[in-house]
């Protein structure tokens, strides 16, 4: 059955075209990869199907009667002060408040010692319980449990919501628009703030979904987990493939052969072409026979009427990242009998961990062990209980922090450049350019930049400088696929040592020759790669 259908889909803002007739027919029961680089207008499309937006011409059609779960990029305040548990369970006020009436009811029974009082209560309680049960009351709890937990939420409950983080609102209202059980889900950005555990159980809880799901996402890993369909969104127009992200990219790269062969053999038919224009012109010339023109003439008017094929691009972008640091000493970071607390509260004891030139450690921990607590330690930001970190004095740190940050943020972009590297304006865009700063980018406030722009100026920055050691906090967030990958093609090439935050499994399983757990306080090293260090926790598990 047809559940979201898009016709001819345009929606501008001012006078840019985001979609430009956007055609997608969505089945009951797919679950929608929605991709494509960041400003393509993926998360318009899902506040379209919400309702949130209207198309400026098109068709856009949800099936009649189909309830719909959106989930925001960045999370609403509650009007009041409510607590955690009371914003998971918003969508069922009435079955709140029934359960209040019956949580009162129970204590006026324990409270009552008068025979036809405790009646009267108890048929009230019946009452109030077979509303409930109605509503399905029961499974709602079961339900609410289950998430809670999944989400690991157990904690922050009773907590109001309003003082909770971005990502803690953003994973609290995740959990609320699961709960809820829509038959259309829509998803921006579900898994940003999602430790590496709790990503596993939403896949698995995605994957049995019974309702229809539209994902926005740049996690390659979760969406190959989880979409049966991938849909492509590029310059305003969708391409569908029928699988995961991986299949997607297969398709694509086989389709794109297809269309380079497709230009070759179209550009050998216009060199021919050419070639028998020239021939019947010169035997013309040399014969003074009108019927040679003629058929030059014949042949011009069949090559301008040529549709003729843009050459596809078989090469990736790049990022050159050609770091100059050399070779640090043998052990670049040594943490011994290390001990870390931040405001009372304990972190990290009795750590000892080395990690040696060309190692490429990433850091893992459920949310809020000290992952960037830790890093703030190594960087001499952030003093040790005991113990001591000790970074190599010849190792030549280059960091980039989950919030990019630059001394001012109302410079463009060269200037700001210029500011970190002092260089003539020209050499300064030369070298943007190399990180896609092209013409007048160069002059866009780094107040505007967005996440992904802010971590190719940084990097900009750093390939300057004599880099060996890398140290980088959730580098991806906020990055499309494609920058992406031009980032972990760059970090493989990188001859030095590199200690990273990351959830990106994708990420992780190219990059990581190691994992760095925090695991009850205690900082446990594991060799090998992402995959191998998850089936042996799995196991354990």
């Amino acid at each position: 059955m047809l559940e979201i259908g898009m016709h001819g889909v345009i929606k501008n803002f001012g006078f840019k075209n985001v979609l430009s007739g956007v055609d997608m027919e969505i089945m009951t029961g797919d679950r929608v990869g929605l991709v494509g680089r960041n400003g393509t207008g993926k998360s318009t499309i899902l506040r379209i199907i919400a309702g949130e937006e209207t198309a400026n011409e098109g068709v856009v059609a949800v099936r009649r009667g189909a309830s719909i779960g959106y989930l925001e990029q960045i999370p609403r305040l509650m009007e009041r002060d409510a607590t955690t548990r009371e914003a998971m369970m918003a969508p069922f006020a009435q079955l709140s408040q029934i359960e209040r009436r019956m949580r009162a009811l129970e204590a006026d029974m324990a409270a009552q010692a008068d025979h036809d009082a405790l009646d009267r209560v108890m048929r009230q309680y019946a009452h109030q319980q077979g509303l409930f049960e109605s509503l399905d009351g029961y499974a709602v709890e079961e339900r609410f449990a289950r998430v809670a937990t999944g989400f690991g939420l157990q904690d922050i409950l009773d907590r109001p919501f309003n003082v909770l983080s971005g990502g803690q609102k953003t994973v609290v209202m995740l959990a609320c628009t699961i709960l809820r059980e829509p038959d259309i889900l829509l998803l921006d950005e579900p898994t940003n703030h999602l430790d590496v555990r709790t990503l596993e159980w939403f896949e698995g809880t995605l994957a049995k979904y019974r309702g229809t799901v539209v994902i926005v996402s740049h996690d390659r890993y979760f969406l190959d987990k989880v979409a049966t369909k991938t849909v492509y969104l590029e310059a305003g127009e969708c391409t569908e493939y029928h699988g995961n992200y991986t299949f997607s990219i297969q398709e694509r790269e086989r389709q794109l052969l297809v269309e380079f062969a497709q230009y070759k053999n179209q550009q050998k038919k216009i060199e021919a072409m050419k070639a028998a224009i020239k021939r019947y012109r010169d035997w013309g010339a040399q014969s003074e026979n009108e019927k040679f023109f003629r058929k030059a003439k014949e042949l011009e008017k069949r090559l301008e009427k040529l549709d003729i094929m843009e050459r596809p691009q078989l090469e990736k972008p790049r990022l050159p990242l050609a770091f100059s640091g050399g070779r640090s000493s043998r052990e670049v970071l040594r943490l011994k009998d290390f001990a870390l607390s931040i405001g009372g509260l304990r972190l990290l004891e009795d750590v000892t961990l080395t990690l040696r030139f060309g190692q490429r450690a990433c850091l893992l921990g459920d949310n809020g062990t000290g992952k960037t607590t830790l890093i703030r330690a190594i960087l001499g930001d952030l003093a040790g209980e005991r113990g001591a970190a000790e970074v190599a004095p010849n190792a030549k740190i280059g960091y980039i922090p989950q919030e990019i940050r630059f001394a001012d943020d109302t410079l463009t972009v060269v200037d700001a450049f210029r500011a970190e590297y002092p260089c003539p304006e020209g050499q300064a865009r030369g070298i943007l350019a190399r990180y896609f700063f092209l013409g007048e980018h160069v002059f866009k406030r780094v107040a505007g930049l967005s996440g992904g722009e802010k971590v190719l100026l940084k990097l900009a920055v750093l390939v300057q400088r004599q880099i060996n050691f890398l140290v980088l906090d959730e580098p991806t967030n906020h990055i499309d696929i494609e920058t992406r990958e031009m980032l972990e093609e760059a970090l493989t090439e990188f001859s030095g040592t590199i200690l990273f935050v990351s959830h990106d499994r994708y990420f992780i399983a190219k990059i990581a020759d190691r994992i760095w757990a925090i695991e009850d306080r205690r900082l446990n090293g594991y060799e090998g790669d992402y995959d191998t260090y998850r089936n042996m926790w799995k196991r354990e598990g």
